[in-house]
């Protein structure tokens, strides 16, 4: 079973999937406690009883609220959807072993990508594609895995001061060199400045959350 918080199609405005539609997946469950994150209300595992997936599926609002979904009728749901990527996000949706859903969505014709923080174990099919946004130093005290690094297919990092350029530049000279997407924290114009003179400097690319500019989720 898997706490779904939310099920709903879009496009992916993030890196190297920019502008794909995407069905998303968002598992409730994180103990990173990043404090600029936009979906705290997928933290809490403990507060409701379990809804019933429709319940999920209708949902309009952000809320804590989830359904606890077997992977069998997870896949069945996720069989009608229009898109074929499948995005598994969160919360942090590696508290979970995603194994047997990304490998049967895989065989039926999917691409599958999770975005996870590299905090926990990776346990998806090797065909995935894994984004990791490191995630050091949170309020959660978790400890960002090598392991993560090394999986990882590209990394999105969050840019909101010189201090997480350095922190990226020490991850890619500990852990070797990789696809690096740079990510301004609440599109400031800091923030901003300050990814594309690092992107410009060292080769990084940038991402911007094109979905807002869209108007979708």
């Amino acid at each position: 079973m898997l706490p779904v918080n939310e099920l709903f199609e879009t496009v992916q405005g993030e890196a190297a999937f920019t502008g794909m539609p995407s069905t998303f997946v968002r598992l409730q469950g994180c103990d990173v406690g990043c404090p600029w994150c936009d979906t705290k209300y997928t933290w809490e595992l403990n507060h409701t009883p379990p809804d019933p997936l429709a319940v999920i599926l209708g949902k309009i609002e952000p809320s804590p609220s989830f359904a606890a979904v077997s992977i069998d009728e997870l896949v069945q749901t996720l069989s009608q959807s229009q898109s074929r990527h499948l995005v598994l996000t969160g919360g942090e949706p590696c508290m979970y072993d995603l194994t047997e859903l990304s490998g049967r969505m895989i065989a039926d014709g999917w691409t599958v990508q999770v975005e996870t923080s590299g905090t926990e174990p990776i346990r998806i099919d090797p065909r995935a594609w894994v984004t990791v946004s490191p995630k050091i130093r949170m309020p959660g005290g978790k400890i960002f895995r090598s392991d993560a690094w090394q999986r990882a297919n590209e990394i999105k990092m969050p840019v909101g001061k010189p201090a997480d350029v350095q922190m990226l530049l020490e991850l890619i000279a500990l852990y070797g060199p990789a696809m690096v997407w740079l990510q301004p924290l609440s599109m400031s114009e800091k923030a901003t400045a300050l990814c594309i003179e690092a992107a410009r400097r060292n080769r990084w690319r940038i991402s911007v959350q094109t979905h807002k500019f869209l108007g979708v989720r």
